[in-house]
């Protein structure tokens, strides 16, 4: 069986996460032939069954990337007599050969939720996501496997299509193996964290995420007790939005207590999740939220948006608020932040909990599906 995987439009973040322990789970049958057509950047496992394809083709850039997939790609599952075209990062441009099947997966949420593209001003980014939300929906009408990684996000696309789709298959995320690090004792504290305990929110800063009620629910939990614990924020900042949030931790006079990591290591991750006292997740919109996942690993009290999919995926591991009122993440953390046998007992729930979420399993299912069309 030969598989084409169009990786062009993976190549950060979440995606490339899927994509890489796809491929390191790769099925060792000798009869599968995966060709990968990815980016110079992407790193893609050495494997007997995986072919890296080149193409001198610029894309980088979407417009010539469609050209691309329109009319060259097409030629190249002709000539292989390819049997499956998978295009993870949720876009099919490409009419396929007769016998050829399109598998693609739906993972971008934001251009489903009216309410989160209200929030970026008008411009480019309003204009994508109304661009992206009619592409998205197309591409899913045209696969003959679509694959949703929550079940929130397959009843979203069920109550926006006309028709049903052709078939459908539910395969959540993973926890890679190095943020499973509940019962690990030897690990070293990173030397960028404070001496002081601190609350961790790990995500890049942006509208939806909510950064800005962080900050002032973490001023109202200094306003009721003495709290010496820091505020950590890891994630990207160099935004509009991230302008906001600085702008808000100066004119509530926190420029001591809270800190701003910006960019890590993502090797890193794993020992600064497990170093929190408590860890924070605000985000309003998200399909499988690999961030949660991988604090859940770290087998750290959660405190999590109510907002779903989130409690798809916490369970009763986590405590919910109202990402949109400080106060209710405030009182949240109050209740908890001072008892440790709350603490503790969250965070045996938070391992349990995580237990479910293998990457192993996750590759197993994948590729069952895609050999079974």
């Amino acid at each position: 069986m030969k598989i084409v995987i169009n990786a062009y439009s993976a190549r950060r973040g979440g995606g490339q996460t899927y994509l890489t322990n796809l491929l390191k789970n790769i099925d060792s049958n000798p009869r599968l032939e995966v060709y990968i057509f990815a980016d110079e950047s992407q790193y893609i496992p050495n494997h007997p069954n995986i072919k890296k394809i080149k193409t001198n083709w610029s894309t980088c850039n979407p417009f010539f990337r469609t050209i691309w997939e329109k009319f060259i790609l097409p030629i190249f599952l002709k000539k292989i007599k390819a049997d499956v075209l998978f295009c993870p990062g949720g876009l099919v441009n490409t009419r396929v050969p007769v016998g050829c099947k399109i598998v693609t997966m739906f993972r971008n949420m934001i251009p489903f939720d009216i309410e989160q593209r209200k929030k970026y001003p008008f411009g480019y980014m309003r204009f994508r996501n109304w661009l992206l939300e009619k592409l998205f929906l197309k591409s899913m009408l045209k696969a003959d496997l679509v694959i949703f990684i929550s079940e929130y996000a397959k009843k979203v696309i069920e109550n926006r299509i006309p028709i049903k789709l052709k078939k459908t298959v539910l395969i959540p995320h993973g926890i890679n193996e190095e943020f499973k690090v509940s019962d690990r004792t030897n690990m070293i504290r990173p030397n960028q964290l404070p001496k002081e305990d601190y609350i961790l929110y790990v995500s890049l800063f942006d509208v939806y995420k909510n950064q800005i009620e962080v900050v002032q629910a973490y001023n109202l939990l200094k306003e009721r007790r003495k709290t010496f614990e820091k505020l950590v924020f890891v994630g990207f900042n160099d935004t509009q939005y991230g302008e906001r949030v600085k702008k808000e931790i100066l004119r509530l006079g926190l420029k001591n207590d809270i800190i701003l990591l910006g960019n890590i290591d993502y090797k890193d991750l794993p020992s600064i999740y497990k170093f929190a006292k408590i860890n924070i997740f605000a985000s309003e919109c998200e399909n499988c939220p690999n961030i949660l996942l991988e604090a859940m690993g770290a087998g750290r009290p959660l405190v999590v948006s109510n907002k779903p999919p989130m409690p798809e995926f916490g369970g009763d591991s986590a405590i919910y608020f109202n990402p949109r009122s400080p106060e209710d993440l405030c009182n949240k953390i109050f209740t908890i932040i001072d008892k440790p046998g709350e603490l503790n007992g969250l965070s045996k729930k938070v391992f349990e909990r995580s237990l479910l979420y293998d990457w192993k399993e996750t590759s197993r299912k994948t590729w069952e599906a895609l050999k079974s069309l």
